[in-house]
């Protein structure tokens, strides 16, 4: 049960110190609380967990640019971040996370302010049937966040410009291009800040957490920001250097390049994969996996158990996931 909520604003917009704060405030949080972690990047594409960032982003126009490629924590696809976008992370132990109810939050923040929103599917929020937040998700040692962005006055042009995603993947999402299936929220709101977002989540979180609000009427004399139950957590609070680094780091960000001598790749429901394999004498020797499903433990999961195996349908069978057995099968007997 929640009975603490605090609320973090990081002052920089350096994505890899960001990173390491939103991991570091997973560490820090405990049992009956709730961080609301709300923080910004400038001119970065932000990439899941298990994808290949060369087919997501285009890397060298990024960095020739001054942009920053980063990794985050989570699984899920590609996304651009600038000073047009708020990012947030609901930060809590696994047993008080409750993601309907944290999309409430951000669902009252918006409406509060005028904005249409809804939700679609099980990551999305869109305004006027276009998305302007996309949420992902992460679970480690008994604590879970749930995070994503709100896109206030994102440079469009950026977005186009920096995302490579796959021709598969908006041809299933029944769109022509990165720009016809996104909205910035200034286009509801003309005059939406940045801070009056971020004043108007932290509302919403003390509305949806707080069951008696008649606190606010009964203490009509103060000012509603007065009487808010929701307390500050500062930044300044923790040594995030190892962190930083790891998050800046190329092996974060890259990853190991496999010498393959197999590589397949498809999409289905649940997301695109591309499994690349070291095949000698009909033997999986190793295997590297790149994937956008929300599922951020798939990746390593299959790298972990491929190894070993025969390159053949029986033995395939008997080591893949039951979740996805049928839709890898299919794939890999692309190799055989």
């Amino acid at each position: 049960m929640i009975e603490r909520l605090l609320v973090c604003r990081s002052g920089s917009f350096d994505p890899y110190h960001n990173l390491a704060l939103e991991e570091a405030l997973l560490h820090r949080v405990g049992k009956g609380e709730l961080i609301l972690y709300l923080w910004q990047n400038e001119r970065t594409v932000v990439i899941g967990k298990n994808q290949n960032p060369w087919k997501e982003c285009r890397t060298a126009l990024l960095n020739e640019e001054g942009g920053h490629l980063a990794r985050r924590l989570s699984g899920g696809g590609a996304v651009f971040h600038d000073l047009g976008n708020l990012n947030f992370t609901f930060l809590m132990s696994a047993e008080d996370y409750d993601l309907p109810r944290q999309l409430t939050v951000l669902e009252k923040a918006c409406q509060s302010l005028g904005i249409p929103a809804q939700r679609s599917g099980r990551n999305d929020l869109l305004a006027d049937g276009r998305k302007f937040s996309g949420n992902a998700f992460y679970s480690h040692g008994g604590k879970s966040y749930h995070h994503g962005t709100l896109m206030v006055d994102v440079d469009m042009e950026k977005v186009q410009r920096y995302l490579s995603p796959s021709k598969a993947k908006l041809a299933a999402k029944g769109v022509d291009s990165v720009r016809s299936r996104v909205v910035n929220l200034k286009e509801f709101v003309p005059d939406l800040t940045i801070e009056r977002l971020s004043d108007a989540l932290i509302a919403a979180l003390a509305e949806v957490y707080v069951p008696n609000l008649s606190l606010r009427d009964q203490c009509a004399h103060w000012s509603w920001q007065s009487v808010l139950p929701v307390q500050t957590l500062s930044a300044d609070e923790f040594d995030l250097s190892e962190l930083t680094a790891k998050y800046a780091s190329d092996a974060w960000l890259y990853g190991p390049k496999l010498p393959f001598t197999l590589s397949v790749e498809d999409r289905f429901p649940w997301g695109g994969v591309e499994i690349q394999l070291n095949v000698n004498e009909g033997v999986i020797r190793a295997a590297k996996v790149y994937t956008d499903a929300m599922d951020e433990t798939l990746a390593p999961r299959l790298e972990a158990v491929l190894p070993g195996i025969p390159l053949r349908s029986e033995a395939l069978s008997a080591a893949l996931p039951e979740q996805q057995k049928d839709e890898l099968l299919s794939l890999l007997r692309k190799a055989l």
